[in-house]
């Protein structure tokens, strides 16, 4: 899904997912590199065009929104991930995080096992 989109378009898309929606100027400003705004624009159309975005009018102008609800993207990205680096297997990645458990604070590792439990109980087991 957005994993599809070139750099910067996908860049514009995290913007919007980040500050909700936004001007193509306010895009512009927000991009770290230096972009025209007649090229944000032409993204932001293109980005329109396949449905990554919807424009409604705004006493300022257009502003722009991602279509895709974030934790779709978010699904899809890290489907992604788990095909591409753990041999699509939720587990290895699972592990990996884990591994990072210095990282991790006790809050989440408590909010990890509540989700493991829902996790087995829609399962039945």
């Amino acid at each position: 899904m957005l994993n599809r989109l070139p750099p910067k378009e996908r860049q514009i898309v995290d913007i919007l997912y980040q500050q909700g929606a936004m001007t193509a100027a306010d895009v512009t400003e927000a991009l770290p590199s230096q972009v025209s705004g007649s090229a944000v624009r032409t993204m932001l159309k293109r980005l329109e065009d396949k449905g990554f975005v919807t424009r409604a009018d705004s006493d300022r102008g257009f502003l722009y929104s991602p279509t895709v609800r974030e934790e779709t993207a978010r699904k899809s990205a890290l489907s992604e991930v788990v095909r591409v680096f753990f041999n699509g297997s939720p587990t290895s990645a699972a592990s990996a995080l884990l591994g990072m458990s210095d990282r991790i604070d006790t809050n989440e590792l408590d909010a990890l096992e509540k989700m493991i439990a829902e996790a087995r109980k829609a399962k039945g087991n």
